[in-house]
């Protein structure tokens, strides 16, 4: 399981799939300790830059990733983690992704309904 964590200050790209349609649900950034929790729970953890500390995803909102398979690509410094969302949606914004904005006659446009109320999850102060 050796991985390059030295090209990003010992973090690696995480691109999160979901397993049954194949959709990119958020990207996220592991250390080692963050990957090996992830591989050891079979839950996504990830290494918040911001935070400086680990994070399950999902400890607040209950919307956790379960870790269904990880590729790596060709310099091992990137992953692919192909997860079951449990839960209605992925992003902390209320959507069931992440990349809920296309790019449309130079405006972001919003391309589909929130799939929960992140005041609700999160509380107002998210």
């Amino acid at each position: 399981m050796d991985l390059n964590f030295s090209k990003l200050d010992g973090l690696i790209t995480a691109v999160i799939q979901d397993h049954a349609s194949g959709r990119v649900l958020m990207v996220g950034f592991m250390n080692e300790e963050a990957f090996r929790k992830t591989v050891e729970t079979g839950f996504a953890t990830f290494y918040s830059r911001s935070r400086r500390q680990l994070w399950l995803k999902g400890e607040t909102s209950g919307h956790r990733l379960l870790v269904k398979e990880i590729s790596t690509d060709c310099d091992s410094d990137a992953l692919l983690i192909a997860v079951e969302p449990l839960g209605p949606g992925v992003c902390h914004n209320g959507y069931h992704s992440c990349f809920y904005r296309r790019l449309e006659d130079g405006r972001w446009v919003e391309t589909e309904p929130q799939v929960y109320q992140p005041d609700a999850v999160y509380g107002s102060g998210k």
